[in-house]
């Protein structure tokens, strides 16, 4: 079985000519013609280069890998009871799925509280993300979870001051945190803000905390759409030489004449900037979260990328020295930004994989009673299921998912029916449930009793991201009553079972025909 699809992308936007009969270990076509145009990767690449590296067309859109990995978590199917309630009185009356409550703290002390279990994160300088920034910052704020501010926002401000070398304001960061902080709901959730190489020389963090109120901050070690930094496309020549100035790479040199005048006549209409590789020391790391401490943050949590086993490794072990708050663990495959397209499909650990193996150093450490720090995963996650089998895969030391491309996604489809409404040109498909914010987001009418006058407000792309995140929490809850587990505590390894034995071996997880057998032994026996 090959798990890859080569040389045609919809991501690409490229396609093969023979459509049904393509070579299964090159992804040409099994007959090329001499006189094709080249719609294929291949072929486009022969004219546009290394522009066919990236998911098209950038800006406007979000992307994730095709790969049919091996195991993912459609591999597990969660296993629910007819017996008891954990959390509540095993009463049919009082064992009612309203009543399982998916609130949950992240962070040490008391911590930060969240109303739902899931984080969105690190949403950077690319275009989509600005572009959504207000239905993203309002709808988490709302929603009451923790909304995180990627890299390179402020270098990429064009509005950004910048003092010998280090930020000292920036309009884009003030939004962006200011948004949230304006919607922030009864003390939930909070606005994270994450630092690479070029923000870390910056001064980013220190500046956030210091100029506005920031709490938590995120050292980023990667991410699992790619293991190389951060890159975005500029379509301005001075804006991409101000990068450059900046201390960003960009490609190609946007101040050498022969490029100057090739991007003026045409012949390519975008620079790409690339962020630097960050260099992981032990001691490097400790240094720096206590120097983000010194400068006020309350939470320093970390986010680390697919990378192999011996940097997993370092990223649980190192965390539990520094006693960070939260670790981030982002499997393989999706981003929200402009990662190389063969890059998000052929790198890097998948998530149940990577997951698992978290799972077992996390579960070292504890038992050699070690500080383990709270653990989101992600990496692909978008639904209910999704989100309890991996709270499930790594309990007790999970306390959250980390999502992007769903939320996005749901910002972006608010946004676009409040546009459509304005111009009343809302499509059939919406239109049948009506022709108002208030008609069309079934929880409009609960945002308007809570927040009266301050509705009118609230950005349909905000509404779409809460309408999103109420249909998860219910299903969730759901999921949770069936299972009688009536608080995230309570939910265990033992709440999922693996389908197949790979899924068994890799994850740890009993097969499910494994499951439960010393008690189907007693109960067969009595």
């Amino acid at each position: 079985m090959a798990y890859t699809k080569l040389n045609r992308s919809a991501a690409t936007l490229t396609k093969n000519r023979t459509e049904g009969s393509i070579s299964p270990f090159s992804g040409m076509c099994v007959t090329c013609v001499d006189g094709c145009i080249g719609m294929c990767e291949i072929g486009k690449s022969a004219y546009r280069g290394a522009e066919v590296l990236y998911p098209q067309p950038f800006g406007i859109i979000t992307a994730a890998s095709e790969k049919d990995y091996p195991v993912d978590l459609s591999h597990f199917s969660i296993m629910g009871t007819a017996v008891g309630a954990y959390g509540v009185e095993a009463d049919s009356d009082k064992a009612t799925f309203e009543k399982v409550t998916v609130e949950t703290r992240v962070g040490r002390d008391k911590g930060i509280k969240l109303r739902l279990p899931f984080i969105i994160s690190g949403m950077g300088s690319t275009n989509v993300a600005k572009q959504n920034w207000e239905g993203l910052a309002v709808g988490t704020a709302l929603a009451g979870t923790i909304l995180t501010v990627g890299e390179n926002v402020c270098a990429m401000d064009d509005g950004s001051e910048i003092k010998n070398g280090r930020i000292v304001r920036s309009p884009d960061m003030e939004t962006r945190v200011g948004l949230f902080q304006e919607w922030q709901d009864d003390g939930y959730g909070t606005v994270v803000v994450q630092a690479n190489v070029e923000d870390t020389r910056l001064g980013v963090q220190e500046y956030v905390i210091e100029k506005l109120g920031v709490e938590a901050v995120e050292l980023k070690w990667g991410q699992g759409a790619k293991d190389i930094g951060g890159e975005v496309k500029i379509k301005s020549l001075a804006k991409a030489q101000e990068l450059k100035k900046r201390g960003y790479i960009v490609l190609p040199d946007p101040d050498d004449p022969s490029v100057i005048q090739a991007f003026e006549k045409g012949s390519f209409k975008e620079f790409e900037r690339h962020s630097r590789l960050g260099m992981v020391e032990e001691e490097s790391f400790l240094k720096r979260v206590e120097e983000l401490r010194r400068a006020g943050a309350k939470y320093v949590f970390l986010k680390t990328g697919a990378y192999r086993p011996a940097d997993l490794a370092r990223a649980v072990k190192y965390a539990s020295k520094a006693k960070i708050d939260l670790l981030t663990v982002d499997g393989a495959g999706g981003g929200t930004g402009m990662s190389p397209w063969r890059m998000m499909n052929e790198w890097g650990i998948p998530g149940v994989e990577i997951w698992s193996l978290t799972y077992q150093y996390a579960h070292r450490l504890a038992k050699a009673g070690e500080y383990v720090p709270d653990i989101v995963f992600g990496g692909g996650i978008t639904f209910e299921d999704q989100i309890f089998k991996a709270l499930a895969l790594g309990a007790p030391y999970v306390k959250a998912v980390g999502m992007a491309r769903g939320p996005m996604a749901a910002s972006m489809v608010g946004k676009t029916i409040g546009k459509r409404i304005a111009e009343g040109q809302i499509p059939v498909y919406v239109e049948r449930f009506g022709t108002t914010a208030e008609e069309i987001f079934v929880t409009a009418p609960e945002l308007k009793r809570k927040y009266g006058e301050r509705f009118k407000d609230i950005p349909t792309g905000a509404m779409g991201l809460y309408s999103y995140f109420k249909r998860l929490s219910q299903g969730l809850r759901q999921l949770m009553a069936g299972n009688r587990k009536f608080g995230l505590g309570y939910i265990t390894r033992d709440d999922i079972a693996a389908l197949t034995t790979d899924a068994a071996k890799v994850s740890g997880i009993p097969h499910i025909l494994e499951v439960d057998k010393e008690e189907v032994e007693k109960i067969l026996k009595a």
